[in-house]
């Protein structure tokens, strides 16, 4: 939604995400620089993996309850512990404010806005915050690592950060439209996605704008994986070979090594850091 709001002209990818949000809320700030909205894309902003001020009614569920005043309390009072671009860190909050940012700009809510730019021009479906009552019946319930069922995630002011529920079926609609196999309005903005990078810091891996990428052997994959309590899951294309491969998990049993090894089956490698959101 970042690339596709830069390429109609509605925002810049270094616009403040302090002007995306009411003037009340005080974003923090470094040495002068704010945090921009390709910092947040790219996990450089220097906010923390998750917020400080989260004390969830439902530990089986904390992000449930964890609403836009309590995120503006956050921002207002959290102070950055080191300059803003200077190291990627995986930052949970910091995607999930994004979403919130782009909603706002948009002036919808955040599923409305996934909905009206991404799933409706992809023929995505079957991929939604809300389920319907038919849709309920067809989640797959997640369990722990000892195979107990446990409850399914709900977000409210960070939706950005793993609201998203999906099939594979609609999850191979937007990989072949991010390796150009259909031809979708979201051309421009897929491929402004992977325009920009750095390194996260791991050798051969590399921070795209949201995608991470692995590289070996002459191969690259770009990817992105997660977890909330009872499901995880893989998403991974090689944009050369123009392949593609998705893994879904109803278990809380990590499947990223799968994944990167069904991507470059000739070149098995673990990969070193976990981003915590799932598509479920």
């Amino acid at each position: 939604m970042l690339a596709d709001m830069a390429v109609r002209g509605e925002v810049t990818l270094d616009t403040p995400v302090q002007k995306l949000l009411p003037d009340s809320v005080k974003v923090p700030s470094r040495n002068g620089k704010q945090i921009t909205l390709l910092d947040l894309s790219m996990h450089v902003s220097g906010l923390p993996r998750n917020p400080t001020n989260i004390h969830p009614a439902d530990d089986a569920n904390p992000f449930a309850d964890y609403d836009t005043p309590k995120l503006y309390e956050f921002l207002s009072s959290y102070t950055l512990k080191r300059d803003i671009g200077e190291k990627y860190e995986y930052s949970n909050v910091g995607v999930g404010l994004l979403g919130h940012a782009l909603a706002r700009k948009a002036g919808m809510s955040y599923e409305a806005l996934v909905r009206t730019r991404v799933l409706q021009p992809l023929g995505m479906k079957d991929t939604t915050v809300t389920l319907s009552d038919e849709q309920k019946k067809r989640l797959a319930t997640g369990h722990n690592g000892a195979l107990v069922s446990v409850k399914s995630w709900d977000f409210d002011a960070l939706q950005g950060a793993g609201a998203l529920r999906s099939t594979v079926n609609d999850m191979l609609k937007f990989l072949a439209a991010n390796l150009e196999l259909t031809n979708t309005p979201l051309k421009p903005a897929m491929l402004r996605m992977r325009s920009l990078r750095r390194s996260t810091g791991t050798p051969g891996s590399d921070i795209l704008m949201a995608w991470h990428t692995l590289s070996r052997d002459g191969s690259e994959i770009v990817w992105h994986a997660g977890a909330t309590s009872g499901y995880r899951s893989f998403v991974g294309f090689d944009p050369a070979k123009k392949t593609a491969v998705v893994v879904l998990c109803n278990t809380s049993l990590d499947v990223e090594d799968i994944g990167a090894t069904s991507s470059t089956p000739s070149s098995p490698q673990q990969l070193s850091h976990r981003p915590g959101i799932v598509l479920k």
